[in-house]
Protein backbone atom coordinates (compact mmCIF):
# COMPACT_ATOMS: atom_id res chain seq x y z
CA UNK A 1 0.00 0.00 0.00
CA UNK A 2 0.89 3.75 -0.71
CA UNK A 3 0.66 6.11 1.71
CA UNK A 4 0.05 10.01 0.75
CA UNK A 5 -0.20 12.78 3.20
CA UNK A 6 -2.45 15.67 0.89
CA UNK A 7 -2.71 19.44 2.39
CA UNK A 8 -5.86 19.82 3.57
CA UNK A 9 -7.91 22.53 2.10
CA UNK A 10 -7.73 23.29 -1.89
CA UNK A 11 -4.73 21.08 -3.03
CA UNK A 12 -6.34 18.00 -1.11
CA UNK A 13 -9.98 18.59 -2.98
CA UNK A 14 -8.17 18.96 -6.55
CA UNK A 15 -6.17 15.94 -5.78
CA UNK A 16 -8.92 13.60 -4.65
CA UNK A 17 -10.77 15.09 -7.91
CA UNK A 18 -7.86 13.80 -10.15
CA UNK A 19 -7.89 10.57 -8.51
CA UNK A 20 -10.79 9.84 -9.11
CA UNK A 21 -10.58 10.92 -12.71
CA UNK A 22 -7.65 8.48 -12.68
CA UNK A 23 -9.52 5.41 -11.36
CA UNK A 24 -8.79 5.15 -7.75
CA UNK A 25 -12.62 4.91 -5.94
CA UNK A 26 -12.31 6.39 -2.18
CA UNK A 27 -16.09 5.38 -1.33
CA UNK A 28 -16.37 7.26 1.96
CA UNK A 29 -14.74 10.46 0.91
CA UNK A 30 -16.09 13.67 0.26
CA UNK A 31 -15.41 17.12 0.10
CA UNK A 32 -17.49 18.19 2.92
CA UNK A 33 -16.38 14.98 5.12
CA UNK A 34 -14.64 15.64 8.51
CA UNK A 35 -12.83 12.16 8.35
CA UNK A 36 -8.98 12.36 8.01
CA UNK A 37 -7.93 9.06 6.62
CA UNK A 38 -9.17 7.15 3.29
CA UNK A 39 -8.62 4.33 1.93
CA UNK A 40 -8.80 3.45 -2.09
CA UNK A 41 -11.54 0.60 -2.55
CA UNK A 42 -8.98 -1.92 -3.77
CA UNK A 43 -6.83 -1.15 -0.72
CA UNK A 44 -3.48 -0.13 -2.63
CA UNK A 45 -3.65 3.45 -1.72
CA UNK A 46 -4.59 5.33 1.99
CA UNK A 47 -4.50 9.28 1.62
CA UNK A 48 -4.28 11.09 5.20
CA UNK A 49 -5.37 14.70 5.46
CA UNK A 50 -3.15 16.79 7.58
CA UNK A 51 -2.49 21.04 7.86
CA UNK A 52 0.24 22.08 4.69
CA UNK A 53 3.33 22.67 7.28
CA UNK A 54 3.10 18.69 8.57
CA UNK A 55 3.34 17.33 5.59
CA UNK A 56 6.81 17.49 5.10
CA UNK A 57 6.78 15.83 8.43
CA UNK A 58 5.10 12.95 7.73
CA UNK A 59 6.78 11.84 4.99
CA UNK A 60 10.05 12.67 6.51
CA UNK A 61 9.25 10.74 9.47
CA UNK A 62 7.90 7.37 6.89
CA UNK A 63 4.34 8.30 8.57
CA UNK A 64 3.52 8.76 4.85
CA UNK A 65 5.34 7.59 1.59
CA UNK A 66 4.58 10.63 -0.29
CA UNK A 67 3.01 13.89 -0.34
CA UNK A 68 1.43 16.79 -1.71
CA UNK A 69 1.86 20.22 -0.40
CA UNK A 70 2.54 24.11 -1.52
CA UNK A 71 6.46 25.00 -2.51
CA UNK A 72 6.40 27.71 -0.17
CA UNK A 73 6.01 25.30 2.87
CA UNK A 74 8.84 23.09 1.91
CA UNK A 75 10.74 26.65 1.42
CA UNK A 76 10.08 28.01 4.58
CA UNK A 77 9.79 24.55 6.54
CA UNK A 78 12.61 23.35 4.91
CA UNK A 79 12.70 19.81 2.81
CA UNK A 80 16.09 18.58 2.18
CA UNK A 81 15.80 14.94 3.78
CA UNK A 82 12.57 14.41 1.08
CA UNK A 83 12.57 14.12 -2.34
CA UNK A 84 11.19 16.40 -4.15
CA UNK A 85 9.96 14.27 -7.30
CA UNK A 86 7.88 16.86 -9.75
CA UNK A 87 6.09 19.89 -9.71
CA UNK A 88 2.23 19.41 -10.69
CA UNK A 89 1.40 22.70 -11.64
CA UNK A 90 -1.72 22.91 -9.30
CA UNK A 91 -2.34 25.73 -6.72
CA UNK A 92 -0.69 28.11 -8.78
CA UNK A 93 0.04 31.65 -6.68
CA UNK A 94 2.74 34.16 -5.99
CA UNK A 95 4.86 35.07 -3.05
CA UNK A 96 4.24 38.57 -2.74
CA UNK A 97 5.22 42.01 -0.55
CA UNK A 98 1.98 44.19 0.04
CA UNK A 99 0.71 46.67 1.73
CA UNK A 100 -1.81 49.61 1.71
CA UNK A 101 -2.26 50.83 -1.80
CA UNK A 102 -0.63 54.13 -3.24
CA UNK A 103 1.70 53.90 0.22
CA UNK A 104 5.12 51.66 -1.78
CA UNK A 105 7.27 54.79 -0.46
CA UNK A 106 6.94 52.45 2.98
CA UNK A 107 9.65 50.28 1.04
CA UNK A 108 11.91 53.09 1.77
CA UNK A 109 11.86 52.99 6.03
CA UNK A 110 15.16 52.25 7.05
CA UNK A 111 14.58 49.16 9.29
CA UNK A 112 10.72 47.81 7.69
CA UNK A 113 8.58 46.13 9.99
CA UNK A 114 6.94 42.59 7.94
CA UNK A 115 4.69 40.59 9.19
CA UNK A 116 3.84 37.20 7.50
CA UNK A 117 3.13 33.66 7.77
CA UNK A 118 6.47 33.12 6.31
CA UNK A 119 9.26 34.54 8.59
CA UNK A 120 12.19 32.72 6.41
CA UNK A 121 11.05 33.41 3.14
CA UNK A 122 10.23 36.97 4.24
CA UNK A 123 13.77 37.41 5.76
CA UNK A 124 15.50 35.80 2.37
CA UNK A 125 13.62 38.54 0.09
CA UNK A 126 14.49 41.66 2.32
CA UNK A 127 18.42 40.48 3.16
CA UNK A 128 18.68 39.93 -0.76
CA UNK A 129 17.89 43.69 -0.78
CA UNK A 130 19.96 44.60 2.12
CA UNK A 131 17.19 45.99 3.93
CA UNK A 132 16.87 45.71 7.95
CA UNK A 133 13.27 44.41 8.87
CA UNK A 134 11.47 43.43 11.98
CA UNK A 135 9.82 40.63 11.22
CA UNK A 136 6.44 39.61 13.15
CA UNK A 137 5.21 35.64 12.95
CA UNK A 138 1.50 35.93 12.20
CA UNK A 139 -0.81 32.61 11.49
CA UNK A 140 -3.66 34.15 9.85
CA UNK A 141 -5.09 37.29 8.51
CA UNK A 142 -2.13 39.00 7.80
CA UNK A 143 -4.13 41.55 5.70
CA UNK A 144 -5.00 43.14 8.72
CA UNK A 145 -1.16 43.92 9.98
CA UNK A 146 -0.83 47.57 8.00
CA UNK A 147 -4.61 48.11 8.24
CA UNK A 148 -4.26 48.29 12.16
CA UNK A 149 -0.28 49.40 12.37
CA UNK A 150 1.16 46.43 13.36
CA UNK A 151 3.08 46.00 10.62
CA UNK A 152 4.49 48.18 7.24
CA UNK A 153 4.02 45.18 5.40
CA UNK A 154 3.33 41.81 4.93
CA UNK A 155 4.68 39.01 3.25
CA UNK A 156 2.14 36.17 1.49
CA UNK A 157 0.63 34.28 -0.97
CA UNK A 158 -1.32 35.93 -3.62
CA UNK A 159 -3.63 34.27 -6.14
CA UNK A 160 -5.81 36.40 -7.74
CA UNK A 161 -5.64 39.87 -5.62
CA UNK A 162 -8.81 39.96 -4.88
CA UNK A 163 -8.58 39.94 -1.21
CA UNK A 164 -5.24 42.23 -1.30
CA UNK A 165 -8.41 44.94 -2.81
CA UNK A 166 -10.93 43.90 -0.88
CA UNK A 167 -9.25 45.57 2.50
CA UNK A 168 -7.55 48.69 0.59
CA UNK A 169 -4.23 46.84 -0.17
CA UNK A 170 -1.71 46.22 -3.43
CA UNK A 171 1.08 43.93 -3.88
CA UNK A 172 4.00 45.92 -4.27
CA UNK A 173 6.41 43.54 -5.63
CA UNK A 174 5.52 39.86 -6.74
CA UNK A 175 8.77 37.59 -6.36
CA UNK A 176 8.63 34.21 -5.80
CA UNK A 177 6.34 31.87 -8.47
CA UNK A 178 4.34 28.70 -6.42
CA UNK A 179 2.77 25.64 -7.12
CA UNK A 180 1.94 22.17 -5.38
CA UNK A 181 4.92 19.82 -5.50
CA UNK A 182 4.93 15.69 -4.94
CA UNK A 183 7.50 14.84 -2.20
CA UNK A 184 8.70 11.13 -1.36
CA UNK A 185 10.14 9.63 1.71
CA UNK A 186 13.63 8.41 0.96
CA UNK A 187 13.12 5.34 2.02
CA UNK A 188 9.88 4.57 0.21
CA UNK A 189 11.46 6.10 -3.35
CA UNK A 190 14.05 2.75 -3.06
CA UNK A 191 11.40 -0.10 -1.62
CA UNK A 192 7.49 1.78 -3.40
CA UNK A 193 8.90 2.27 -6.90
CA UNK A 194 6.84 0.31 -8.85
CA UNK A 195 3.92 1.69 -6.66
CA UNK A 196 5.06 5.07 -6.86
CA UNK A 197 5.27 4.99 -10.87
CA UNK A 198 1.63 3.28 -10.81
CA UNK A 199 0.43 6.60 -8.73
CA UNK A 200 2.43 9.20 -11.04
CA UNK A 201 1.14 7.69 -14.19
CA UNK A 202 -2.77 6.74 -13.48
CA UNK A 203 -2.98 10.41 -12.01
CA UNK A 204 -1.54 11.77 -14.84
CA UNK A 205 0.88 13.75 -12.97
CA UNK A 206 3.89 13.23 -15.11
CA UNK A 207 2.39 15.01 -18.21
Amino acid sequence: MLHIALAKGRIAKTVMRRLKAGGWDFPLYDDDSRKLIFTDASGCLKVTLVKSPDVAVYVRRGAADIGIVGKDVLIEEGADDVYELLDLGIGRCRMAVSGIAGRQDVMKKRILTVASKYPSIARQYFASRFQPVDIIKLNGSVELAPLVGLADVIVDIVETGTTLRENGLEAYDEFMALSARLICNKVSYKMKQAELQHFIETCGFSE
